[in-house]
């Protein structure tokens, strides 16, 4: 195979039209995320903006968040693995190295950083509790849920209840080409779970201290 390719990449390099690089290879520069995140602020940047699609509720906070983790999910939904018709749109205009930037330019914020005890600030209920211990949450996301065991997992202590509620709740969506998220292992962990239970682990998690926060920015810059 790597024989059949090599003479199609010189000739590609060539002609003037190098190979594209992979995710990977893409360095981030938060500063240029800075210049690329107008389509952005107007969700993202206003303290308590909601959407209203698939159900009303507030936008998710984006400051302070993983890059690695956003950048991903931007990928998810210019792919499709993600269903979300506005994300979708925005995404899919998009490269690689935009959402590589708009990604490193939100974790970058805000400029003076949280400070998160490695506990939760309070326990859950008993029941909540034993929610929590059957999806196995604590071992992707953190003991307090703001310090994920990989930077591909996302920070969830603090971030709005009921966005994290519509959120797990995609997960379990199949089949509606509007609405949903494909992740196998997420997908496996809400399976578990009826509405009701998933509304309680989102309400104990939104309401724990954490990093993430709204930075508002003006329009006008």
């Amino acid at each position: 195979m790597r024989k059949l390719l090599a003479p199609l990449l010189a000739a590609l390099t060539v002609a003037g039209v190098a190979p594209a690089a992979s995710a990977e290879d893409v360095k981030a520069n938060a500063q240029a995320g800075e210049k690329k995140a107008a389509m952005c602020i107007g969700c993202h940047s206003i303290p308590g903006y909601q959407a209203s699609f698939p159900e009303v509720h507030k936008v998710p906070m984006l400051a302070g968040q993983n890059a690695k983790y956003m950048q991903a999910a931007l990928a998810a939904y210019k792919s499709g693995d993600r269903r979300h018709p506005t994300m979708k749109a925005i995404a899919a205009s998009l490269s690689d190295q935009d959402m590589a930037d708009l990604a490193a330019y939100y974790e970058s914020l805000p400029k003076e950083k949280a400070a998160v005890d490695a506990k939760p600030a309070h326990e859950p209920s008993a029941e909540v509790a034993a929610l929590l211990t059957k999806g196995g949450c604590v071992s992707c996301h953190g003991a307090n849920f703001s310090k994920p065991t990989d930077p591909s997992f996302p920070k969830l202590a603090g971030q709005h209840p009921d966005y994290l509620f519509v959120a797990l709740k995609a997960y379990q969506t199949q089949h509606n080409p509007q609405v949903g998220r494909a992740n196998p292992v997420m997908g496996g962990m809400t399976a578990q779970f009826n509405h009701a239970q998933l509304k309680e682990m989102a309400k104990y998690i939104g309401s724990l201290p954490g990093e993430l926060q709204v930075v508002p920015q003006s329009r006008f810059r």
